[in-house]
């Protein structure tokens, strides 16, 4: 492994998910479970990416208080280079969420002030400075500030450097729109795409032309168990997520769809293998309790691969 060879900035908190027993009954106590663990968007990927075997940097905003310790623990356990931005005096981030009980989401509550904390003059730091520097690929979610976001983009769009971003949710993605332009890649679903162009597509291969004409180069966009659609200047491929014989969590999905895709650009791979690798980590993670899956590893992706379509080239 290189040092440096990835950085990732964003979240890296605490998620808080309660789980229902029964069917979702609106409005009323449901019996269920409750689980919590480290987790956010760039932390997922971060910890996936170094099971994958990478040289993984995580850069994110953190507080002094037992959340932040075990999200510490966490980065050492999945071999995660750790270099937070501490303030002692303030709480580590949370997502707090309902799950229903076949997987699906119910509702969620992000408690994220603190990355308001991690300014642009944060990246003058020599130390973030060199982490960009040194790093093949620049991967950032859409927890930072939009200011922050373009600021990271900006110095990280040079030298052939891949930089990536997660939306991480509806509310959220808008914050890349000055940004578009930057981005080698944009990991978002469905409702994440209808943000940012403010408009909808009946299908797959509708949302590349939306999102070039909204100034972006290059995305991935997921819908569910329905076709996944991957794009770049150049070309558009489309692929149907194999069926799982059971959905244990749908957090940290996406994160996984990133964390393939990326550690198959890193392996020079064109766009459709990028694409199936990235279905093919997110299905290990979809058959997993935990946002990040400690089943990730690169034997058991290529084992999961083959269970993955080819992907249809129609650009």
């Amino acid at each position: 492994m290189t040092e440096g060879e990835i950085a990732v900035f964003g979240g890296a908190h605490i998620d808080r998910r309660g789980r229902i027993t029964g069917t979702t009954a609106p409005g009323s106590s449901n019996p269920g479970t409750w689980f919590e663990e480290a987790g956010g968007g760039g932390f997922n990927a971060a910890r996936n990416l170094a099971r994958l075997g990478h040289s993984v940097r995580m850069i994110s905003t953190r507080g002094g208080d037992a959340a932040g310790e075990m999200v510490t623990a966490a980065a050492a356990v999945a071999g995660v280079i750790d270099n937070p931005l501490t303030f002692l005096d303030r709480q580590t981030p949370s997502y707090t969420a309902i799950i229903e009980n076949d997987g699906n989401l119910v509702i969620a509550l992000a408690d994220m002030d603190l990355y308001r904390m991690f300014s642009p003059r944060q990246l003058q730091r020599r130390a973030l400075r060199d982490a960009i520097a040194e790093s093949r690929i620049v991967l950032t979610d859409a927890n930072l500030p939009e200011e922050t976001i373009a600021a990271l983009v900006e110095a990280a769009s040079t030298n052939g450097r891949i930089v990536a971003g997660i939306a991480v949710s509806p509310a959220k993605v808008i914050r890349f729109q000055p940004s578009l332009a930057g981005l080698s890649f944009l990991f978002m679903n469905e409702a994440e795409a209808r943000a940012l162009t403010g408009k909808d597509s009946d299908d797959a291969e509708g949302w590349p032309p939306l999102l070039r004409a909204a100034g972006l180069n290059g995305g991935i966009v997921t819908r569910g168990g329905r076709a996944v659609v991957a794009f770049d200047s150049e070309t558009v491929c489309v692929a149907t997520p194999p069926a799982l014989p059971k959905l244990a969590d749908v957090t940290g999905a996406g994160d996984a769809m990133a964390s393939g895709f990326l550690a198959a650009q890193l392996a020079d791979r064109d766009l459709a293998e990028c694409l199936r690798y990235g279905m093919a980590a997110a299905g290990i993670t979809l058959r997993s309790p935990l946002a990040a899956s400690e089943q990730m590893s690169q034997a058991n992706l290529e084992q999961a691969l083959a269970l993955v379509p080819a992907p249809q080239m129609l650009a």
